[in-house]
Order: structure tokens, then sequence, then C-alpha cells
């Protein structure tokens, strides 16, 4: 029902502000997309941590006025988590709480460590004992073992050790502390709300609470902020910087600003230099809704196509469901998206979605279109093909599961049955993000398209995708 690649989750954090959960609250719901399995909210008073967390949606987390009065003082981190294979636990849910020797810490991390599992079975040896799942409770333990004084600088060690993505927010009871990876792969976002800072994964989550953008946080840089104001670090080694493309592609909000780009601008432009890479003639050219529209008008205004709402999205759609007994066809789809007969019927119709997985949905779409009286259906995607797993906090299916692996694009279009299909090619999604013609080989990272991975990782038996537990 849902073919798309999943963003592991979103974080969100306060320090100076008298309604900090509250306002975490606010930001998490902006950051929802980003993850809908469970959630959690940390804050801290100046002397001792307070968190609420569970399964579900943060309005059904988050529902009663009085779990806010066990989040008090004005420093709070929260967490929106996707569920990723073999995860949907209680005790995986973020931020992370613990109490050491040096008092108590939260960790709330978006992204992926690569290298979590080896360093896990070096701690278990050790007698290192974990209460989750999670890579994330790597960092903890690696900080609680850490000699050094300055809080500063036992997160630097912890994050040295590790290899992978980490857009990443401790909270202690006096001090915030944001970092990046030095490859940038997940955005991190610097605002300001009266005398506070404010951080989080887009910068969509700022405008709902009137927070000011100040700039993202730059690939290696590690904020720490307390009473005294903030401070900047650059304490990693230096690297070529390769964030996500794919943030651009499909998991970003439109309304947000990442990577020094607004998310809108560059996927109307992606839908434009698809028009111009495979046009076809037609009467209409219809989105698969919500995160295909904006590539779509590109598509629509490049080519003179007329754009059209032509499927219908139910919103409303939870999480389980219960399936009549007698079998009603596409079933799952039909559920979430309804086609508009008045638009489709005796047309030509070109469906713009921002990416093709397995191709199960897209088959299924294409076949509804058809049903609804469609004399032609061609298939366009504002992406490359996907054709490699991503290890960089993306939920993504094993190589074998990506039909665009071993199939060509002609047997990818006869199996989801449209009369054509055309993919962006990799260097108009660059021409789209605005990287100019010389920085291209080392501007992005677009593994899921071309299998070049910017961090290494341990080799894999039977090309499986790495734990992002």
């Amino acid at each position: 029902m849902f073919d798309k690649f999943q963003d592991e989750c979103g974080v969100f954090g306060i320090f100076g502000h008298p309604e900090a959960a509250n306002l975490t609250y606010l930001g998490l719901y902006a950051l929802q997309h980003r993850g809908q399995e469970s959630c959690g909210i940390v804050s801290g008073d100046g002397k001792n941590l307070h968190a609420y967390r569970n399964m579900g949606l943060v309005s059904d987390v988050f529902k009663r006025d009085s779990i806010f009065d066990g989040l008090p003082g004005r420093n709070a981190i929260g967490h929106v988590r996707y569920s990723t294979a073999g995860s949907s636990d209680f005790k995986n849910i973020q931020p992370i709480m613990v109490d050491y020797a040096r008092g108590s810490i939260a960790v709330a991390h978006n992204g992926n460590l690569v290298n979590a599992q080896e360093i896990r079975n070096d701690l278990e040896h050790a007698g290192s004992i974990f209460s989750t799942t999670s890579d994330t409770e790597v960092l903890v333990h690696l900080l609680a073992k850490s000699q050094s004084d300055l809080l500063a600088d036992r997160v630097a060690e912890a994050l040295m050790a590790v290899k992978g993505a980490y857009s990443i927010l401790f909270l202690t009871e006096t001090r915030m502390v944001a970092a990046r990876d030095p490859n940038g792969f997940r955005p991190l976002a610097l605002g300001k709300l009266g005398e506070g800072y404010v951080v989080a994964s887009e910068t969509c989550a700022f405008d709902l609470i009137e927070a000011e953008f100040i700039r993202e946080i730059e690939p290696g840089e590690m904020i720490v902020i307390d009473k005294h104001g903030l401070k900047s670090f650059k304490p990693f080694k230096e690297t070529q910087p390769s964030p996500c493309i794919f943030e651009f592609v499909y998991f970003a909000r439109p309304d947000s600003i990442i990577f020094g780009e607004q998310v809108y601008r560059v996927r109307k432009e992606l839908g434009r230099q698809l028009a111009r890479e495979h046009n076809v003639e037609a009467d209409v050219v219809i989105a698969v809704p919500d995160s295909g529209v904006p590539a779509t008008i590109g598509y629509a205004e490049e080519s003179g196509i007329p754009f059209e709402l032509g499927l219908i999205r139910n919103h409303y759609v939870g999480r389980t469901f219960i399936e009549p007994q007698q079998s009603i066809r596409h079933f799952g789809v039909k559920l979430k998206l309804n086609p508009v007969r008045d638009v489709i019927d005796g047309k030509r119709v070109i469906v713009v979605d921002d990416s093709l997985v397995r191709g199960t949905t897209a088959r299924k779409i294409v076949k509804m279109i058809r049903a609804a009286g469609a004399r032609e259906v061609h298939m366009r995607l504002s992406s490359p093909p996907t054709s490699f797993p991503c290890y960089y906090g993306i939920d993504t299916p094993s190589r074998k599961e990506l039909i665009s692996s071993s199939h060509t694009i002609d047997e990818i279009s006869r199996y989801i049955t449209s009369d054509s299909l055309g993919y962006l090619s990799r260097e108009g999604m660059l021409t789209a993000a605005g990287v100019p013609a010389d920085a291209r080989k080392s501007c992005f990272c677009d593994a899921c398209f071309s299998g070049d991975y910017p961090v290494k990782f341990p080799r894999l038996k039977a090309d499986r995708q790495l734990g992002l537990f």
C-alpha cells in the first residue's frame, strides 16, 4: 500500500523558553511526516530531566494537558520515529534517557550508525548491558565511558567512534548539544525564539512556532547551548559533505529549507527537467498525491499540458483496517487514492510520482486509472531508478526487492502496465537541485541511485539491509 522509502525519524529541541515542552510538541507535530510509529519528549528544569514517550502519532500520544504538567522546565528535546524492520517496540522509543555517574542525559537521533553493531559487540563483551536494540544506545555507553570532564568533549569523543549518519540532540540538566555528522547526510537547522534557541530536522517546525531560522548546522559541526549562550565547535575530521538528495525528492516537507534550498522549488524543477527529458503527447497531467504534486506542477508548466487533480487522497487512512471478506481489487491503494473519472475518462494521461521502489503500488495505480476510462497511461518518475539500499537512516528493502536493480525500464513498464515509463536522469536531478556541472561527482549522496556509498559499512551477507534497529 505504501511502496515508498521511509525516513527513520525527526528531532526537535528548544533551550531557554518557559513553554519548552509545549513548543516541542508543536515542533514534533510539524515533523510528523518523518516518523509515525512513536514519539517522545524529554524536558529539563535545571535540576532533573522528565520524560513522556509512547507509541502512536504526536496528537494521540500527547492528547491530555496533564501530560505537560509532568514535563516542566525551560529546555526540552523531542523525537518522532519511523518503525524500521523488526523494531516496533516501546523500549526503542526516543529520546532515550539514562542516569549515569555524571547525572542524567537524553538523546534524540536521526540517522543510522553503520558500525553500531561492531561497537555494541565490543561493549557487551566488556560487560555493558543494553536495554534497547537501538543503535543510538551505543552512543550513550560510549559517552558514559568517557573520562573527559566537559560534556562537549564526552559527546565529541563518542561521536568520533561511530561512522554513518547522525543529526542528533543531547539534553542534560543544564545543557543541550546538537551535532551533525561530517557528511551531513540528514538536515538539521538552528533557530531562535525570543531568548531561546531552537534546533529541528526541518525549518517547517520553526514556521509553526514562529521561530526565526538562523542557519543550518553545518556538516561536522557541534553546538553546545547553556545559560551563557551558544558555542560552536568543529571537532571531527573534515570530509566532503554528501547530504542525502532523496530529502529533496521525497522526505522533506515542501515548505522546508534544507541544504540551502527551498524544497518546493527543487521539486518543481525536478518536474520541469523530467518534462524536458520525457515529454509525450497527452491530454492531462496528474500527480500521485501528496509527494508527487510539486513535480507534477513543474512538469505541466514545462510541457504545456494541463495539470488536473486526477487522483484524490484520503488523508484519514489508519495504520490498520479490516478488509471485507469478499475481495475488492486493489483494496489497499483504493483506501488511500481514488481517481476522478471526469478528469481521466477518454484522456491520454501522464501520471507523475516521485519514485518507484518495488513497483507494486504503481501497477495498481495504473490499472486504477485505466479502469476510470483513460485511453493511455504514461508513468513519469521525478528521480532516477532506485537500485540500491540506503544505509544512512532510510528504511529500504534489500536490493533484490528493488525492481530497477534487476529489470530494464521496458520490463518495469510492462509490469506496471503503463504505455510508457520515464525516469529522471541523474544529471537532470542534480541540475534541478542547482548543482554546478563541475561539482557533480561529490555534491550529494545518491547511493540509492548509483551504489556509490560515501561511508563504507561492514560487508553484508546475502545483500541484506543493515539493521536500523
